[in-house]
C-alpha cells in the first residue's frame, strides 16, 4: 500500500488518494461519455493498495495510465496521456527557451553570467548547455529539502552549482616549487623538472591551466618571486658557461658570485671577469624579461575548461629581497607596463603586490624601489592589487625576515578576493590550500521580511532570528556538499591531488580525498549589507553611524556563528565578502518580484557587493576606507577595498601610494584601484580619456572601456550581465 510519494523536486510527502481521483475525473470531463464515479474509485483503490510503500509521482501516473488503458474507457486514457505529455513539454519549455537563446548567441543574464566566459563560441555554448542541464539535477537529487527550499525562495545561492556533481573544489594556491623541482604528468604528457627561467615560466602557466580543468574556481601562485628566483641564477650560470666556451676559459668561480642586483649595464670600459659577469647578467635579464612577457601572454591566450575561457589566474609577489627575486619582480612589472599584443592591458594574471614593512613599504626597505614601480604600473594597467601583510589578521607568528622560506608564512590571496590562511586542521598557511566551496546568503530578503514590524528593536531582533535560521541551513548545505566532495578519488584530480593540495602526495590513485580536503575552507558569503541596513533602519552604513554599528553587529554575528560551526562540525568555516557577479542581479529580480519596488532597497537592478559602500554613494576615498575597513578582519574568507579614481592616473603613482597608506592606517587586508582606461578593440590602442569615441591611432569607433568586475578585468563589457552594467553606470569616483 502506498504511504509516501517522492515529488519531482525530491520532497517526500504523504500519499493522497484524492489526487488520483481528481486527475482521472478531470480527464473524464474532456470526453463525450463524461464522468464515471464508480470507475474512478475502483482505479484509485486498486492503485493505492497495489502500489509500493513509497513511490514517485511518475510511477503512480504510469499506474493510472495502465489502469485506464486496461479499462473500458480508452477514451479517458488517451486524454490522460495527452495531458501528461503537455505537462512534460511545459516543464521542459524553460530549458528549451534557455537552450535556444544559447544557440542564437543572445546576450542575456544566462549567457553573460560570467564575464570571463565567451558563450558565443562552440566550446562556450557547450559549457552553458551542460551548466543549465546540470543545475536541475542538483536541485532534484543532491540538495536536502531545507536547502532546496532556501535556494528556491532566494534566501541562499549555491555558487558553481553546475559543478556540484563533479565533486570538484573551488580554488588552490599552487606550491609551484613542487612542480618546478619534480615535474608532473598531465594527460598523456610528462614534464621534466625546470632547469632555466624559460621552462619555469612555462611550467607555471601549464600548472595553472591543467588544474583549472580540475576545479571550478581560480588558480593562484602564492610566492611567484620566491619560486622563480632560483631559475634566474641557473640561467645566469648557463650564460657564464656559454662565455666559457666562447673565451676558451673557465669562469666557474663566477657561478655563485655575489650579485647585488640584476641590472643591464653597458660593457664599455669593463675588463676580464667583470666584463664576463656583466655580459652574463645582461643576457640573463633579457631572458627573464622575455620569460615574464611570455608568461603574461600565455595566461591571456591559453584556454581551459573546454576552450571557452582563459585561466582565472593570480600571482602574489613582492617580498623576495634576493637579487634573483628582485629580477623576477622587476621584469614582471616592466612586462606588464609594456602591455601585450599591440600594447593593450593584460587581463590575467591578476597581480597582487604583498606589502610588508621592513621589506618593501618604506623608503629604507630593500624592495621600496620595486614598490614605487608597482604603483606606477597600477596607474596604467590596474594591476597589481595590494595585499597588506601588516594587517593584524594577516600576520604569522613564525614569520622571520631572515628566513629564506618566510613566504610560507605570508598570506596570499586569489585576485577576486578569496583568502585562505587560518587552519584548524594543519599548518597556518595559504600554500597548497584553497576554498572547498562557498554559498551566499541574501540578507536583504531577510531584512525586507521584517520591515512591517514597527518597533525598530523588535524588527532587528526578528532579523537576527531569521539570519540564524539561514546560517544553520547554509552551514548544513556546505557540509553536505563537503561530504559529497570527499568521496571523490584522487585519480579524478590527477595534478591537484598528486602534487598541489597539501597532503595529497600521500594519496594513492584510488584513495578518496577525504583525508586532505578539510585543510580547505567552507565559505559563508553575504550580499547587500547596504540594502539590508536601508530596510532595517532607513540608512546604509555610509550614511549613518547607527547603520554602521548595526552592519558591524550583523557581520560580527555571522563571524561568531561561523566559528561555532567550525568547532561543532569540525571544518574551516569562514565568512566571505561575496564577489557577486551574476548573483548581484539574480537576488534583486526575485525580491523585486516578491516585494515590489522599495526605495533604497530593490529600486536598482543589483544589490551592493557584500559590505561595500554603494557604488553610487559619493564620498572620499578616506571616508570609504574608514567605513569598510572594520569588515576586513571579520571576513577572513575574503574581502577587497576599491577606490575609483577620476581622470588619467598614469602620471600620478603617488595616488596609488596614498590608497595603500590608507589600507595600512585602517588595518585593511586587500585593495585595488580602478580608473579610466579606454581600449580600441581593433588595434589595441589605449588611453585614459573620459570619453573616447574614435581611436586616434586607427580611427576605429570600436571602443571599449576596460573595467574591473568582481576583482578581475574584462576586455569588453559586451559580456557583462545587465545588473553589472547598471552597477558600472552608477559608479562614482572617490577623491
Amino acid at each position: 500500500m502506498i504511504q509516501t510519494v517522492v515529488k519531482r523536486d525530491g520532497r517526500i510527502v504523504g500519499f493522497n488518494q484524492e489526487k488520483i481521483e481528481a486527475a482521472i475525473r478531470k480527464a473524464m470531463f474532456q470526453t463525450d461519455a463524461g464522468e464515471d464515479e464508480s470507475l474512478i474509485l475502483k482505479i484509485s483503490d486498486r492503485i493505492a493498495y497495489k502500489g509500493k510503500n513509497q513511490m514517485s509521482v511518475e510511477a503512480i501516473q504510469d499506474m493510472v495510465e495502465n489502469e485506464l488503458m486496461n479499462s473500458s474507457r480508452k477514451d479517458v486514457a488517451r486524454v490522460y496521456i495527452s495531458y501528461r505529455d503537455k505537462r512534460s513539454v511545459a516543464r521542459k519549455a524553460k530549458t528549451r527557451d534557455i537552450f535556444t537563446e544559447i544557440i542564437e548567441a543572445k546576450s542575456n543574464d544566462v549567457t553573460r553570467e560570467n564575464a570571463n566566459m565567451n558563450t558565443d563560441t562552440p566550446a562556450g555554448m557547450m559549457m552553458k548547455f551542460a551548466s543549465e542541464s546540470t543545475k536541475p539535477f542538483v536541485d532534484d537529487y543532491l540538495l536536502s529539502p531545507d536547502v532546496k527550499s532556501a535556494v528556491r525562495n532566494a534566501y541562499l545561492h549555491i555558487h558553481d552549482k553546475d559543478y556540484y556533481p563533479t565533486k570538484s573544489l573551488t580554488c588552490v594556491q599552487h606550491p609551484l616549487d613542487k612542480i618546478l623541482n619534480y615535474g608532473f604528468t598531465a594527460g598523456h604528457g610528462e614534464s621534466r623538472p625546470a632547469k632555466r627561467i624559460e621552462t619555469a615560466g612555462v611550467l607555471g602557466c601549464i600548472s595553472m591551466e591543467t588544474v583549472q580543468n580540475e576545479m571550478h574556481g581560480g588558480q593562484a601562485i602564492p610566492a611567484f618571486d620566491f619560486y622563480l628566483a632560483p631559475y634566474v641564477r641557473y640561467s645566469y650560470i648557463e650564460e657564464i658557461k656559454v662565455l666559457e666556451r666562447l673565451y676558451g676559459e673557465q669562469f666557474n668561480d663566477l657561478y655563485n658570485a655575489e650579485i647585488e642586483d640584476y641590472l643591464i649595464k653597458d660593457l664599455d670600459g669593463l675588463q676580464g671577469k667583470e666584463r664576463v659577469m656583466q655580459h652574463a647578467i645582461n643576457r640573463t635579464v633579457n631572458r627573464v624579461h622575455q620569460s615574464m612577457e611570455a608568461f603574461i601572454h600565455n595566461m591571456n591566450t591559453i584556454h581551459s575548461r573546454g576552450g571557452n575561457q582563459v585561466v582565472f589566474s593570480s600571482v602574489n609577489y613582492g617580498t623576495d629581497t634576493s637579487a634573483e627575486g628582485r629580477c623576477i619582480i622587476r621584469e614582471l612589472l616592466l612586462s606588464t607596463y609594456d602591455g601585450v599584443g599591440n600594447g593593450s592591458t593584460a587581463i590575467f594574471p591578476i597581480q597582487i603586490w604583498k606589502k610588508k614593512r621592513g621589506v618593501n613599504y618604506l623608503p629604507e626597505d630593500k624592495n621600496y624601489d620595486l614598490y614605487t614601480l608597482a604603483c606606477k604600473v597600477t596607474t596604467k594597467r590596474f594591476f597589481p592589487n595590494y595585499l597588506n601583510l601588516d594587517a593584524t589578521f594577516n600576520q604569522h607568528e613564525k614569520w622571520q625576515a631572515n628566513d629564506p622560506n618566510r613566504f610560507e608564512y605570508e598570506v596570499a590571496t586569489m585576485g577576486c578576493r578569496t583568502r585562505v590562511f587560518e587552519n584548524r586542521f594543519g599548518e597556518k598557511t595559504s600554500i597548497g590550500r584553497g576554498n572547498i566551496s562557498f554559498s551566499t546568503i541574501n540578507i536583504v530578503r531577510l531584512a525586507i521580511e521584517c520591515m512591517d514590524i514597527k518597533n525598530q528593536d523588535d524588527r532587528i531582533e526578528q532579523f537576527f532570528k531569521k539570519l540564524d535560521d539561514v546560517l544553520e541551513i547554509t552551514a548544513t548545505q556546505l557540509e553536505e556538499r563537503y561530504n559529497f566532495q570527499k568521496t571523490a578519488l584522487a585519480k579524478q584530480f590527477p595534478l591537484l591531488m598528486s602534487r598541489l593540495w597539501v597532503g595529497s602526495e600521500n594519496l594513492k590513485p584510488n584513495d578518496t580525498i577525504e583525508s586532505v580536503i578539510n585543510q580547505g575552507t567552507l565559505g559563508i558569503g553575504f550580499i547587500g549589507l547596504a540594502e539590508c541596513l536601508k530596510a532595517l533602519v532607513g540608512y546604509h552604513h555610509g550614511e549613518s553611524e547607527e547603520a554602521q554599528k548595526l552592519g558591524l553587529r550583523i557581520v560580527t554575528h555571522m563571524r561568531d556563528r561561523a566559528n561555532e560551526f567550525s568547532e561543532k562540525r569540525k571544518h574551516n568555516y569562514s565568512i566571505l565578502a561575496t564577489p557577486a557577479e551574476g548573483l548581484s542581479g539574480a537576488f534583486t529580480r526575485k525580491d523585486k518580484k516578491t516585494f515590489g519596488i522599495i526605495e533604497g532597497v530593490t529600486d536598482r537592478e543589483y544589490y551592493t557587493n557584500s559590505n561595500h559602500v554603494p557604488v553610487y554613494f559619493k564620498c572620499t576615498a578616506m571616508k570609504k576606507a574608514e567605513i569598510e575597513a572594520p569588515y576586513h578582519d571579520l571576513t577572513r574568507g575574503g574581502h577587497i577595498f576599491y577606490v575609483e579614481l577620476d581622470g588619467d592616473a598614469t602620471h600620478n603613482p603617488d595616488v596609488v601610494m596614498r590608497v595603500v597608506d590608507m589600507m595600512d592606517k585602517f588595518n585593511m587586508g586587500y585593495g585595488s584601484i580602478n580608473h579610466n582606461r579606454n581600449r580600441c578593440m581593433d588595434c589595441g590602442y589605449e588611453n585614459a580619456d573620459k570619453e573616447m569615441t574614435a581611436c586616434p591611432k586607427c580611427g576605429s569607433t570600436n571602443i571599449d572601456r576596460l573595467q574591473r568586475i568582481t576583482g578581475y578585468l574584462v576586455g569588453t563589457t559586451d559580456r557583462w550581465n545587465h545588473a553589472k552594467l547598471c552597477e558600472l553606470n552608477d559608479r562614482t569616483t572617490h577623491k
